[in-house]
């Protein structure tokens, strides 16, 4: 490869960066671009300087456990926030498609290590990696030049966790050539990661092992790290470290050739794959269905019984019947839905082990009635908040498919009731179940727990009122895959984050049932009477006719917006 095709990618990789930054709001996103870069070059040197004077003074007469214990945590941190990072690059499998490049007189192998190179520009080694470097300088000045050797040993590791990552990503573009089964996979790891990610917080603070953690656990539970650092190799550097620390050369050798031959390793398996992949191995378009396979899963089908989209909803109309049917199959499919939904699952599993692993604390237990009701209502608005993304963007996932709406004669105020009928299992679902966890945990009275109930309705009505008002007029395209945003002006950007951090403040008239209770009980007056509950269904009663009387003027609304909808959620330039 000469100079000019190697300056003329690095060129390539440049604009595509240039691209995703500042083309996503004109002057706005140049300003974040500049203002990102600069504060990116800032911490690492702070990072660096910091380290360096932390390894030269505050370091210096440490003990080996302590300089272990350092470096255990700097490799920790480096590991979270590549793995945060990981999350978003697999929505590529290349940094630069391989494929475009191929008629060029360019050898597989150059572009390979190019892409390779320009890939891992990541927050956890623009951010670590001079700390690292800083750290293992003021450690060689202060304490000997052999913890110099702490910087190969880092490099390597650094060197070893990247070449393992491409090799994944590699892997991942085999495994997704399927689109479908590409945002499946996506999204696994994705909640993988995230429930990974949660492990901590459900030991400490959901176990109750917070109140057991002293001085004793802690020597413990390094005692069990240093057992398995030999089988761990990102642990082979906070172990290199506390052997130069006892002058020990040799750990921190044999960690770098280590690291150095897992690296060697995965890069060799990385670009046997790429070459598999590239060379006709693996294909990246999958053969059509048989007609005969086609004809028997039609058959299989038609024997299971109805179709579930000739299912009849009670007292609804058939066309927005039609359409919540759709929509909500098109959810059960998407798997940005289901990756969105994934840390509602999360949070109710966290709320359940809570409730089950963790006695109600003695404060709460001494709570009056009238002051539980809150915690009923907080529960029904948290399940609600949780679906924020879905009610205030209902047309973002359809892309395409809004055309066969906004084409067909259905009435638009019924594809409005049809896409919020669509989002009342999700919504009723989650609040059903962690009404029922609170009720459990702390002893609700059925009293609250009905009121909070019909709470759960009222706001789900007002979500829905308040999710068409936003979708008609700040509505924005999702990408594939994925819940984030495509290219949106700044001021759209802006009034979608401000409408969306003003959700909370919509929600708050659901508090006047509890309120109200609790003025009632201020004044002496009678307890059997159930004002919570009361005002409740009243709210709910009156939420019930705001919506459908507001429902006309928002359809004539959307059809008035229909076609700007349409150039937004249709957009295809990511």
């Amino acid at each position: 490869m000469n100079w000019e095709q190697l300056k003329t990618i690095f060129w390539l990789r440049w604009r595509l960066q240039c691209n995703q930054w500042t083309r996503r709001g004109g002057f706005l996103g140049v300003l974040i671009a500049a203002v990102v870069g600069f504060g990116a070059f800032t911490v690492a040197a702070v990072g660096f300087t910091g380290a360096f004077f932390a390894g030269l003074l505050a370091l210096k007469d440490a003990t080996p456990e302590v300089i272990m214990e350092v470096w255990l945590g700097v490799t920790a941190a480096f590991l979270f926030f590549w793995l945060f990072g990981l999350i978003t690059e697999l929505q590529r499998s290349e940094t630069i498609d391989l494929s475009k490049l191929m008629h060029l007189p360019v050898l597989l192998g150059q572009l390979f290590v190019i892409n390779y190179l320009i890939s891992h520009f990541a927050i956890s080694i623009v951010f670590l990696v001079p700390v690292m470097l800083g750290l293992a300088l003021g450690l060689g000045c202060s304490r000997g030049p052999e913890m110099w050797l702490l910087i190969p040993l880092a490099l390597s590791m650094v060197l070893m966790i990247t070449a393992w990552t491409y090799c994944l990503r590699g892997w991942l573009a085999t495994l997704m050539s399927n689109p479908r089964r590409r945002r499946t996979v996506i999204m696994c790891l994705t909640f993988s990661i995230i429930l990974a990610a949660q492990v901590p917080n459900l030991y400490f603070n959901v176990l109750g092992h917070q109140s057991k953690f002293n001085g004793k656990s802690h020597q413990g539970m390094l005692a069990n790290v240093v057992a398995v650092q030999a089988y761990i190799p990102p642990l082979w550097l906070p172990a290199g470290a506390q052997g130069l620390a006892e002058q020990r050369v040799l750990p921190a050798l044999a960690g770098t050739l280590g690291c150095l031959g897992l690296a060697a390793l995965g890069l060799r398996r990385a670009y046997r794959g790429t070459l598999t992949f590239y060379h006709g191995g693996k294909t990246r378009k999958t053969a059509a269905p048989r007609p005969a396979v086609r004809a028997a899963a039609g058959a299989a089908a038609a024997k299971s019984g109805r179709n579930f989209l000739e299912w009849r909803l009670p007292a609804v109309p058939e066309q927005p019947a039609v359409l919540a049917l759709a929509t909500f199959r098109s959810f059960s499919r998407a798997p940005e839905v289901k990756m969105a939904l994934a840390g509602s699952v999360i949070a109710l599993v966290i709320i359940g082990a809570m409730t089950i692993f963790r006695p109600m604390p003695p404060e709460v237990k001494a709570v009056k009635s009238v002051y539980q009701a809150f915690f009923g209502t907080g529960a029904a608005v948290f399940s609600v908040f949780m679906l924020v993304q879905f009610f205030s963007n209902q047309f973002g996932l359809d892309r395409d498919g809004f055309r066969s709406l906004i084409l067909s004669p259905v009435d638009r105020r019924f594809i409005l009731l049809g896409k919020n009928l669509a989002l009342l299992p999700f919504g009723l679902g989650y609040g059903v179940i962690l009404l029922g966890l609170v009720t459990v945990w702390l002893h609700l009275p059925w009293v609250v727990l009905v009121a909070s109930l019909f709470q759960l309705a009222t706001l789900l009505l007002l979500g829905s009122l308040m999710g068409n008002l936003l979708s008609i007029l700040v509505p924005f395209r999702i990408q594939p895959g994925t819940l984030k945003p495509t290219k949106m002006p700044a001021l759209a950007m802006l009034a979608m984050i401000l409408c969306q951090f003003l959700f909370p403040v919509a929600m708050s008239p659901v508090f006047i049932a509890p309120l109200l209770d609790l003025l009632w009980d201020k004044i002496g007056g009678p307890a059997y009477v159930p004002v919570n509950l009361i005002v409740s269904v009243l709210l709910c009663g009156v939420m019930i006719s705001v919506y459908w009387l507001t429902l006309p003027a928002l359809g004539r609304l959307l059809q008035r917006r229909e076609t700007k909808i349409l150039s937004v959620v249709t957009v295809e330039v990511e």
